[in-house]
């Protein structure tokens, strides 16, 4: 269900002269109306759309009257009028379009004196001198042209002389009027948009010419019309050459010339030689031109024609020449074939993203015009446009180029290129079958091999599927369904692969109904398409999930509905046995979401489904508390969201949204928050929508027609359910609203109020079912307010927002002293020290600006009572100043001023700008707060402008400390100078402010009126200045808003005059160019960009000009190398490169961007490197300004031009000998890699989404072609060193990251003119590199620029090049460069998907052979223990693959006794002689394990054992085994050892495992010795927590019993060593013993161990296995019938469930959880039976709910209540420990150190939600309790310090100054707390005590 507002159609009215009113009033008569009544009726309407009605009146009229009419006086003036009338309204106006179709319904009688009224107003209109208007003539022109036949007879009865010479004189004015205002962008763009429409009115005119002139006779030469269509040719000459013009105007005269020219041209068959020989391929000497041609046109003649004036010339040529049925003959063919090649060319040279765009739609509209063409072609063109032509392949190559572009528009109209090409081949083939065509056959082979994110593959399959059919595509590979639906857990790849799973599944469907009769074919349809969805749905991951959801199966659903009975069906088939988990729908998510989708879409009803029994509410319910968070979501949209916005909301739909509610409001994730406020948002909309319904129906239920429909509704019952339910739903979230409770409560809470307040708003003539105002009282309001003091400040703007909807009650619920004490405490807040205080006290003053009794008067009032809070405040702030002046230490410790400053911002932002009063006051003010902002400035900026401002200040406060530190200050002194750093400040004891000095109305808080001493540190300095000078930005910023973007220089409307807005920007240039601190420009760049905006905006010429002058200013400052220039070098340049991009920021988007064009050319010229020393400076500073640049997305793909020469700048910087400049690039160079390859979503650096096909980019960037490749090249000399001596080059990291980030596709082809070859040998020069991570990059470097087939071929090359072992010179450089490069290539190759056939294998074979004659490399006579291991590492990839597909017997047996001959030579087998310190030795020796390792698995999988070959004997017996491998001495062979265990167990477990891989176990055989043992000696710690793990994940019942005799201990001494582990290493050991009897000692210290383990303290992984523990334990010790641990031991396990309910990680929580659900599925108490439902799945909240509920069941069960019910009483109230921490917080009065701490930041953990939930299943237990005198003393003791605690809570309550919500607000969050605490344990002590004396009372009796 989609919420829209309603639109309302605005129609503005037209209003009559006194001279024409008069006339009609004459001609009015009063017994009866006629035709100017009607008028005169109708002009004095003063609604437009009353008045549209009254114009269709006219032709009823003018039927009734006789023919004589005609004649009639009174008709001419009428018609006259209504002329009049339409060439006055605009062309927009609906009435214009209502007046035209009436007046085309006239008779031939009234027609003839219309068009003579029409022509007179038009022959009128055309007298226009005024340039503004000539767009109103222009639109009256079209108008009379377009379906208007009253307006043709106007205009071919009109002058077209006339016509003629106005659009000639307009065209003309119009261009002379945008070259005399050239700069003003307001002004130029209204003339383009002008000229714009002038063109197409000349298009219009000859066309219409054309259709309407018999013969040549307006073609003679000396005729006028002939002359003025000379003129509009010059023009549209003119136009289309002029590059100043926007591009549209471009365009658009492209098409006019050759509209034009072909109307002009004559014989009509030569004009296609003329376009193609002399425009496009400029061969003046084949043409005939004629000399009115060129005397037209002579700038096309003599000019060299710009790229994008081709591209025009083409567009035209295209659009406006005939195509269809070869009018043209064989001189079109040729030209449209030119036009290709044309068009083609420009794609490498076109790379502005307008010019891109454009070229690609004008391609897409030459594919159109060849499909048109070939409708009837001679056979050449067929053959020049078949698919395997040089023309349809380069077409090919620009759509493989550009299917990844960055911009829309260009991938969709290459989409359409694509897809008309395999059109024209279908059409080029008409006759020959389709399926066995080597055209469709190689594409469709060459894109299904292409990887899954590559998006320009989804739409080009999806072309195909159309072309060829789905059952085609599948007969190929019938996997591609689920391959496409596993790409959809990426995002951006989602939206691509559900068009093509659409495509696909709708073409499927339409197949299999054409070609069977009956529906025989569903199930097929359902295997293919739906069963793949359900298995994703149920196991997917979230990301996957969720987007199929959304994607997918919408598109599904409305492919074929019927499809969703199957999905219940089936998936209500598993929900029992698979209800998903925390990361899982499973089949339950799955069913609510396939239901959810299918409700919102309307594909089913609700009240059906589940009143048929096909999904109980219990199912409902289960979803909504499901562990899963997304599964509760399509569970509550279920219940919210459906197709009809007034469907009523059921009885058990909105109990179902109360028990939601209730356990869902706390949610982490803000995703899944934002969607239940959506969602919920829904449901209040359908309510009042359907309420409204519901009140009509009510009203109207007299009528006989509604009587049946009410019979099936009570509408006045069904209003008060409504009612109660809203109500009922506003207590349960006011009641969320607690002290302590969270912040996703808070904002849940406050979001769904917010929107119950907005949609049942009152409105005029709506009766409201609810209203929110109703529900509020005074503690409502009270909490309310209390949410400001929220660390978080979107929880104080919801809490704002929804105060001020409900002000009216609000207010009248607080007395004034209240309000009062809420304004002092705001005061204070706006001067405290702490950061975020002054944000609350914001909230509070604007909150109370708005008391109504200040609002008596309207607006007027409220704007008086905002300034004088404004004066407050200024007045404060300016005082402070004053004080700072004097000691800016002891501002900084006592009123730091910025937090005045931002209520001051706060409180303008609520000023009525519309509905302004007190103007000149205002103004005032508004030069007060400039003039104050200038001065704080001047305060604060020498902090923020110091070349080190972070550490100015000494952090001691002792007067030795200072005069150490005197001489450290002189030496750190900044060069901007300041005299408070001329030495070190102690802050006295006594303040130096005299009191007496001070006016009434300032403030005096600040005075320090006790003897302390004050210290100050660096950092209460710095965050003083710097927010100070942030606020002041802001403030800035807020005020230039107020200047009216109609004011010119002298206007007296605006707030703030042209001079100070001036002052401003003069100010921010200051700062932003000079400050030093990060925090200060960046935040005064966000006011810089407020004022850039509104400058922008504004039509003052010498405002609007103001950008363009500072950003001259500033770039020829950064030019001169000004030795006294103040600009920041260091630091990034600071804040300049934030000045640049606010200026470029503001620039128009519409525009030419002329300045960033400007901008660019001298930041690129700057910053290519230059010798001159002074270069310096302007060279650094240009890297910095281009890298902000590049990495600002508002600049978006019009900065894409110049990412070439970034790059080449970057690259060559990086070669520069100063530091500054190598700094700068690499920063420069980053960026520029965001920029080119998207931004880093991944850890995985080898990830191909972050890259590039080498063909798109260096199609896209052409430039680095060249550029890349000679660097290259002398990278690679300067490495070709015989001497090996150690040359490094600067570039060569960045050459070879820039081309490791390309990867080979198999579409590049042999089109590209950019031929990766070249750069192959200079990158495999650069693998001889000395430096190992430069060897790494060129061998992934070399991969993109090797095609697949190439690969064996290259392998090999490479290989044969390595020496042999007699060789004279061995360069292990090289070689390992080399193999390097080996390893990659096939590390691509046997990933790749496109060569598993018999080449493959071949390739394959020949590779393993040459690696066989190289294996000296591997062995001990190769000394190098590097070039050793990467030899290794080529061989377990080989082994691995060799084994996957490997079967006994074959001739490659060879191989693995070569393997194990070199494991049997590795110093593994003979000893290791070397130390751990020898170069590569820990690689060499991982690198031979994972050969043992993978030979292992391999001979064990393939069950060679069992074969007789002579070499499966020798391979039978490895010459290494686990077992030996794991006593190695070094722990890196240990720790692969262990985790390859690791992994066989887990398959074996999971039984992941095959039958053929089922020879892994007798790896494992007899482990466990070996494992015990290593588990009592291991040193390592990885290597032993993955031996625990291991023994974990075994069977305990095989690892027990052999501790005796491998390790000397029984299994009660294994768990006290376990025991002793976890102490020292504070990690858990997961074991536990059923079958061995555990002494009671041991249990007590492991029960122990386990609370320990539990706290709040403890990192996640020791909860996360603490849970785990008491969920193995639960059945054992938890819920056992008998209390094995004893109560006290039992009860503190199931506290420390309790504690992980609540802890802070949604992990941990979601983990124990699992408890509670496995006590849900052993046991099913009476509690569960209450609630007629057993949860199985829940989330955390509802977890903690059945947590108590079981435990007080436990109880009973146990026999235990008396001694269970002060345990649980003391749960209640709470940890004494931290009562007392509060008790001394309230009591000891000490500042906190720490600027920025906020207190206790609660994101989950509620204390009271705890507490509630326990007290109501206490309530129920002690219901049937009966306690002795015995419990009676214990009690009675409980209740006595429960008594004490009260009322020393209510004593520290007293002692908290008034407003501690605000000033005390930890402490006061911590008392109100524990007032509740104590509240309900007295109120069950006082249940308990009645409630035995009533008992004892009954025994008695």
């Amino acid at each position: 269900m989609v919420l829209k507002k309603k639109k309302e159609i605005q129609v503005d009215a037209f209003f009559l002269d006194g001279q024409q009113l008069e006339k009609l009033q004459t001609f009015t008569k009063s017994e009866e109306q006629n035709l100017a009544s009607l008028l005169l009726h109708c002009a004095q309407l003063s609604n437009g759309i009353q008045q549209i009605q009254c114009i269709k009146q006219i032709m009823p009229l003018v039927k009734k009257m006789d023919q004589n009419s005609a004649c009639d006086p009174m008709v001419k003036a009428c018609l006259d009028i209504l002329g009049e009338i339409y060439f006055s309204l605009g062309m927009k106006n609906p009435l214009k379009k209502v007046l035209a179709s009436s007046l085309n319904g006239l008779s031939e009688q009234f027609m003839t004196e219309a068009v003579q009224s029409f022509v007179c107003c038009l022959r009128e209109e055309l007298k226009t001198t005024d340039i503004y208007l000539y767009r109103k003539v222009l639109d009256n022109l079209a108008s009379c042209m377009e379906d208007f036949s009253l307006g043709m007879m106007t205009w071919s009865v009109l002058s077209l002389v006339l016509t003629c010479s106005f659009l000639q004189k307009s065209l003309l004015d119009i261009q002379e009027e945008n070259r005399k205002n050239s700069g003003n962008c307001i002004v130029q763009t209204q003339l383009m948009h002008d000229l714009l429409v002038a063109i197409k009115v000349s298009m219009m005119l000859v066309q219409k010419l054309q259709e309407n002139i018999q013969g040549n006779l307006w073609k003679n030469p000396d005729s006028l019309i002939w002359q003025s269509m000379c003129s509009l040719l010059k023009s549209s000459t003119n136009f289309l050459m002029d590059e100043t013009l926007l591009q549209t105007v471009q365009t658009t005269s492209g098409l006019a010339f050759i509209l034009f020219t072909k109307a002009m041209y004559g014989p009509p068959e030569e004009l296609p030689s003329l376009v193609s020989v002399f425009l496009l391929l400029r061969l003046y000497a084949q043409c005939s031109i004629p000399a009115w041609f060129v005397s037209n046109c002579g700038i096309l003649c003599t000019e060299e024609l710009s790229d994008s004036v081709l591209l025009f010339l083409c567009h035209g040529a295209l659009a406006m020449l005939e195509w269809k049925k070869g009018s043209m003959g064989e001189n079109g063919e040729k030209l449209l074939l030119d036009i290709a090649s044309v068009l083609l060319s420009l794609s490498s040279e076109l790379k502005e993203s307008s010019m891109a765009t454009s070229l690609s739609r004008i391609l897409a509209i030459w594919t159109n015009s060849a499909l048109d063409a070939l409708v009837s072609c001679s056979p050449n063109l067929k053959i020049s446009l078949n698919g395997n032509s040089d023309i349809i392949g380069k077409l090919l190559g620009y759509v493989y180029t550009h299917w990844e572009h960055p911009l829309d528009a260009v991938r969709h109209q290459t989409k359409l290129i694509f897809k008309n090409l395999l059109q024209i081949h279908r059409t080029t083939i008409t006759g020959s079958d389709e399926k066995s065509d080597l055209f469709f056959a190689g594409l469709t082979k060459s894109l299904l091999s292409l990887e899954w994110h590559v998006k320009g593959k989804y739409a080009s399959l999806g072309c195909l599927v159309e072309c060829l059919g789905t059952e085609n595509i599948l007969q190929l590979d019938r996997t591609i369904p689920v391959q496409i639906l596993d790409v959809m857990n990426d995002q951006s790849l989602a939206p691509y692969a559900s068009d093509l799973l659409e495509t696909m599944f709708v073409n499927h469907k339409v197949h299999f109904t054409s070609s069977f009769q009956e529906r025989t074919w569903i199930d097929q349809w359902h295997d293919t398409w739906v069963s793949p969805l359900l298995l994703i749905l149920c196991e997917g991951n979230h990301d996957q999930t969720t987007y199929v959801i959304d994607y997918y199966l919408p598109k599904l659903l409305k492919c074929s509905p019927d499809s969703l009975s199957y999905m219940i069906k089936i998936l209500q088939a598993s929900a029992d046995a698979n209800l998903g988990s925390r990361s899982t729908r499973g089949a339950l998510g799955a069913l609510m979401a396939c239901l959810r989708t299918a409700r919102a879409h309307g594909h089913l009803e609700l009240s059906n489904i589940m009143s048929s029994g096909l999904v109980s509410s219990e199912c409902v319910k289960q979803g909504l508390v499901h562990q899963h968070n997304q599964v509760c979501i399509d569970a509550l949209g279920l219940l919210c969201e459906t197709h009809r916005s007034t469907e009523i909301v059921s009885m058990e739909e909105m109990q179902l949204i109360q028990f939601s509610i209730t356990y869902n409001l706390n949610s982490q994730s803000p995703s899944v928050r934002q969607q239940m406020c959506s969602l919920l948002r829904k449901l209040f909309c359908r309510i009042q929508e359907s309420s409204q319904v519901l009140y009509k129906l009510e009203q109207n239920k007299t009528k006989q027609e509604l009587l049946e429909d009410s019979t099936k509704w009570d509408p006045v019952g069904i209003l008060q359910q409504y009612k109660v339910f809203m109500s009922s739903v506003c207590d349960r979230l006011f009641e969320a609203l607690f002290p302590g409770s969270s912040h996703a409560t808070r904002f849940s809470t406050l979001t769904i109020l917010g929107s119950i307040a907005e949609i049942f708003s009152v409105q005029k003539g709506q009766t409201q079912v609810f209203q929110l105002t109703q529900e509020i009282n005074s503690t409502r309001v009270q909490t309310l307010i209390q949410c400001f003091a929220s660390t978080f400040e979107e929880v104080k703007v919801l809490a704002f927002e929804l105060l001020i909807k409900l002000r009216d009650v609000a207010f009248n619920l607080q007395d004034s002293e209240n309000l009062e004490l809420l304004f002092q405490a705001a005061m204070d807040l706006s001067t405290s020290t702490k950061p975020y205080d002054c944000v609350t006290a914001s909230y509070l003053l604007n909150f109370l600006v708005h008391h109504e009794e200040l609002q008596l008067c309207g607006v007027f009032l409220f704007v008086f009572f905002l300034i004088l809070v404004i004066k407050l405040l200024l007045a404060n702030v300016e005082e402070e100043i004053f004080q700072a002046k004097k000691s800016l230490l002891q501002a900084a410790a006592s009123f730091p001023m910025y937090g005045r400053v931002h209520c001051i911002t706060g409180a303008l932002q609520q000023l009525p700008l519309n509905n302004l009063t007190l103007i000149t006051e205002w103004k005032q003010m508004v030069a007060r707060l400039i003039l104050m902002s200038y001065k704080l400035s001047g305060v604060v900026s020498p902090v923020v402008q110091s070349s080190s401002p972070e550490g100015l200040i000494p952090m001691e406060s002792d007067s030795e400390t200072a005069d150490r530190l005197q001489m450290i200050l002189h030496e750190i002194q900044p060069k901007d100078t300041n005299d408070y750093f001329i030495q070190a400040k102690i802050l006295k004891e006594y303040c130096k402010v005299e009191p007496e000095k001070l006016v009434d109305h300032k403030p005096t808080e600040n005075i320090c009126k006790e003897r302390q001493t004050c210290d100050v540190t660096a950092q209460m300095v710095l965050v003083c200045c710097w927010r100070s000078m942030k606020e002041i930005s802001l403030l800035l910023g807020t005020l230039c808003k107020l200047l009216p973007s109609q004011a010119a220089s002298e206007s007296s409307d605006g707030l703030i005059t042209v001079e100070q807005v001036n002052n401003i920007g003069d100010y921010f240039k200051h700062h932003l160019l000079q400050s030093r601190h990060r925090g200060a420009f960046e935040l005064a760049y966000a006011g810089f960009v407020q004022l850039t905006e509104t400058l922008s905006r504004c039509n003052s010429e010498s405002l609007r000009r103001m950008p363009e002058q500072w950003l001259c200013h500033v770039l020829g400052e950064i030019k001169s190398c000004d030795p006294s220039s103040k600009l920041c070098t260091t630091r990034r340049s600071a804040g300049i490169p934030f000045y640049i991009q606010a200026l470029l920021a503001s620039e128009p988007k519409k525009g030419k961007a002329d300045l960033l064009k400007m901008t660019m050319k001298e930041l690129i010229s700057l910053a290519a490197p230059l010798n001159e020393s002074s270069s310096i400076i302007p060279q650094v500073h240009a890297l910095n300004i281009l890298r902000a640049l590049f990495r600002d997305t508002r600049l978006g793909e019009n900065i894409m031009p110049y990412v070439a020469d970034g790059v080449q700048a970057a690259i060559l910087g990086f070669m520069s000998p100063v530091w500054a400049v190598r700094n700068s690039s690499t920063l420069l160079f980053s960026a520029l890699i965001t920029r080119i390859f998207g931004v880093k979503r991944g850890k995985d650096e080898n990830s191909k989404k972050n890259r590039m096909t080498g063909r798109e980019f260096f199609s896209r960037f052409p430039s680095l072609y060249p550029f890349l490749l000679k660097e290259l090249e002398i990278v690679a000399n300067a490495l070709d060193s015989e001497t090996e001596e150690l040359k490094l080059h600067p570039s060569l990291f960045l050459l070879l990251l820039i081309l490791g980030k390309l990867y080979p596709s198999p579409m590049d082809g042999t089109y590209s003119a950019l031929s990766m070859a070249p750069f192959v040998p200079f990158i495999i020069r650069c693998g001889h590199s000395p430096v190992y991570r430069s060897r790494d990059m060129s061998g992934r470097a070399l991969v993109p620029f090797v095609m697949v087939n190439e690969v064996p071929q290259t392998v090999l090359s490479l290989l044969k090049g390595l020496p042999d072992c007699t060789s004279p010179c061995i360069r292990q450089n090289a070689i390992h460069g080399t193999l390097l490069q080996v390893f990659h290539l096939l590390q691509s190759y046997l990933e790749s998907k496109q060569h598993i056939n018999s080449d493959f294998q071949e390739g394959l074979s020949d590779i393993v052979t040459c690696v066989g004659t190289k294996l000296w490399l591997a062995k001990r006579p190769n000394p190098c223990l590097v070039t050793r291991a990467a030899y290794i590492d080529v061989l377990v990839m080989l082994s691995t693959r060799l084994g996957k597909f490997q079967r006994p017997g074959t001739q490659l047996f060879g191989f693995w006794e070569e393997m194990n001959t070199i494991i049997s030579g590795s110093e593994l087998m003979t000893g290791i002689l070397y130390s751990s310190a020898v170069p590569g030795l820990t690689q060499y020796l991982q690198s031979i394990t994972k050969l043992v390792i993978s030979v292992l698995s391999v001979t064990a999988g393939l069950g060679i054992q069992s074969s007789s070959s002579p070499f499966a004997e020798k391979i039978a017996k490895p010459s290494l085994s686990v077992v030996s491998l794991l006593h190695c001495e070094f722990h890196e062979v240990r720790l692969l050892v262990l985790e390859a265990v690791l992994l066989w167990l887990k398959q074996i477990n999971s039984k992941q495992i095959t039958e053929k891989e089922r020879g892994v176990l007798c790896l494992l055989a007899d482990l466990e010795d070996t494992l015990l043992t290593i588990a009592l000696k291991e040193k390592n710690l990885q290597c032993f927590c993955k031996v625990l793990e291991i023994l974990y994940n075994m069977d305990l019942r095989s690892v027990l019993p052999k501790t005796e005799c491998s390790i000397k201990m029984d299994p009660n001494e294994l768990l006290s060593w376990s025991l002793n582990v976890v102490d020292i290493s504070n990690s858990i050991l997961l074991m536990y013993v059923l079958c061995f009897q555990i002494s009671e000692e041991v249990l007590k210290k492991w029960v122990q161990l386990i609370v320990c383990s539990c706290g709040d303290e403890q990192q996640t992984e020791m909860l996360l296995s603490a849970a785990e523990v008491l969920k193995s334990i639960t059945s054992f010790f938890l819920i056992n019938e008998k209390l094995i641990l004893g109560l006290s031991d039992t009860l503190a396990m199931w506290k420390c469930v309790v504690l992980l309910l609540q802890n802070e990680d949604l992990v941990v929580r979601d983990a124990a959880a699992e408890v509670i659900q496995m006590s849900c599925c052993i046991h099913c108490y009476s509690y569960f039976l209450s609630t007629e439902f057993a949860f199985r799945i829940v989330n955390a909240p509802m977890a903690l709910d059945l947590a108590f509920g079981i435990l007080c069941e436990l109880l009973q069960l146990w026999g235990e209540i008396r001694a269970g019910i002060p345990i649980l009483l003391e749960w209640l109230l709470g940890d004494n420990d931290h009562f007392l921490i509060t008790v001394v917080l309230v009591l000891v009065k000490e500042e906190d150190d720490y600027l920025f701490d906020k207190g206790e930041v609660n994101f989950w953990a509620e204390k009271l939600t705890n507490v509630k939930q326990l007290s109501k299943h206490l309530l129920q237990l002690i219901s049937m309790t009966h306690l002795t005198s015995a419990d009676q003393v214990e009690l009675h003791q409980l209740s006595r310090t429960v008594l004490e605690q009260a009322q020393l809570v209510a004593h520290l309550l007293k002692m908290l100054p008034p407003t501690p919500e605000f000033s005390k607000t930890v402490e006061f969050t911590r008392l109100a707390i524990q007032n509740e605490r104590i509240s309900i344990c007295l109120k069950i002590l006082h249940l308990l005590k009645s409630d035995d004396i009533c008992k004892n009372k009954n025994l008695e009796k």
